[in-house]
């Protein structure tokens, strides 16, 4: 099984960009898009001067609970950037969702109270709700978050959208939201 494969299988179709488009980020967004494989993992993330966004890890049923999520996380964490990801929030009746939350939380991941993230899938047309989930070398505020994720939404997620899928994603503002009252003081 191909890595597209490999991730289009696990991820909701809601989720997942079509194997075009990540085929043409890692072609025309090569400095910047990243695949890391392997036969029991896929990992695509997108590296920047000042962060790195996971857009997918995925790690084979057969792997889990070996470390090797661990070890994909410490691999990025040592190149001393804030990483963002999205995930879906728990659902007491998906156990995957809530292991997957208290993995991340274990690796010093942070939710993001004060982001609120509402996806249209061009796919479907379901609109999805994700969490945005963060780990900081440094004590990076949520504003800077939030601002790294529009850079994500705008140069990763819609990009080429109408070209790709003959139509465009929704407006970054109407996708992504920041409430400065749910921002911790420091």
């Amino acid at each position: 099984m191909n890595w597209y494969e490999k991730l289009n299988q696990y991820f909701p179709i809601e989720e997942m960009k079509s194997k075009e488009h990540m085929e043409l980020l890692l072609k025309e967004k090569k400095e910047v898009y990243k695949k890391d494989d392997g036969p029991n993992h896929v990992l695509m993330y997108v590296e920047m001067n000042d962060f790195i966004f996971i857009d997918y890890l995925f790690v084979s049923k057969d792997a889990r609970g070996q470390g090797l999520g661990k070890k994909l996380l410490d691999k990025l964490k040592k190149k001393g950037k804030p990483i963002i990801l999205e995930v879906e929030p728990i659902d007491y009746e998906d156990t995957d969702t809530q292991k997957r939350q208290r993995f991340y939380h274990r690796e010093g991941f942070k939710h993001a109270k004060s982001i609120g993230y509402r996806r249209r899938s061009l796919d479907t047309g379901k609109v999805t709700e994700l969490e945005i989930l963060y780990w900081s070398p440094a004590d990076e505020s949520e504003e800077s978050i939030y601002e790294k994720m529009l850079h994500t939404y705008e140069n990763i997620h819609t990009y080429k959208d109408q070209q790709l899928y003959g139509q465009t994603y929704d407006e970054p503002e109407e996708v992504l939201t920041f409430d400065q009252g749910d921002e911790p003081r420091v």
